[in-house]
């Protein structure tokens, strides 16, 4: 925590770690999926179009299905990328899910997000600084707005990728998952996230 962060701010930070994964077990009966706290979700906060990289996403969806994680995807963005998610979203339903473009399911979205998947450069993007807020940790291409994870260091708080090519998006949501597997270190980088997002 910085030198100004109160003993409250610490608190609350604390708190909202804590209420994570209930929030997380929470959306999961909601959907009527499993409900398993400890299972990675990544969300797409943004919408998808081919401004925010949609095209990009459905290159790296195959590698994200394979692996052990569920997908939110905000309801936003270009029509044909909406149908594309819809039939997505359909034939995964135990683990993919469209959320409602309104305040409540945003919130609830970030609130039971581990991972945030930025498909552009989101430094001019509020989604960002929301999903650093509810310590969710960004993977996105290289930006100024948030610091690598280096894990020597025990510094940062995004794991980002130098190119816009599939094979880069995944490997560092790869790395991402990786990570989440030690919650001591996963919960460092919330609270990195938090203090970012803080300043």
């Amino acid at each position: 925590m910085s030198p100004h962060t109160s003993q409250h701010d610490k608190t609350d930070a604390a708190d909202l770690l804590d209420q994570k994964a209930q929030a997380k077990v929470q959306l999961q009966k909601e959907l009527g999926w499993t409900a398993e706290a400890k299972r990675p979700v990544i969300c797409i906060p943004t919408g998808v179009s081919d401004a925010l990289g949609g095209e990009l996403l459905k290159e790296v969806l195959p590698g994200l299905l394979a692996m052990p994680v569920e997908i939110l995807i905000l309801g936003k963005g270009s029509a044909s990328y909406g149908e594309y998610l819809t039939d997505i979203a359909k034939k995964y339903s135990s683990r993919v899910a469209i959320i409602p473009n309104d305040d409540k399911h945003i919130t609830h979205l970030f609130a039971a997000s581990d991972m945030a998947l930025f498909l552009t450069d989101p430094s001019d993007m509020a989604e960002l600084k929301t999903a650093l807020q509810y310590a969710v940790i960004p993977v996105c291409p290289q930006t100024d707005s948030v610091d690598a994870y280096n894990p020597n260091q025990e510094s940062g708080e995004a794991f980002l990728y130098e190119k816009l090519t599939v094979w880069h998006c995944f490997a560092a949501v790869v790395r991402a998952l990786e990570t989440y597997r030690f919650p001591y270190d996963w919960r460092t980088i919330q609270k990195h996230c938090i203090e970012r997002a803080s300043r």
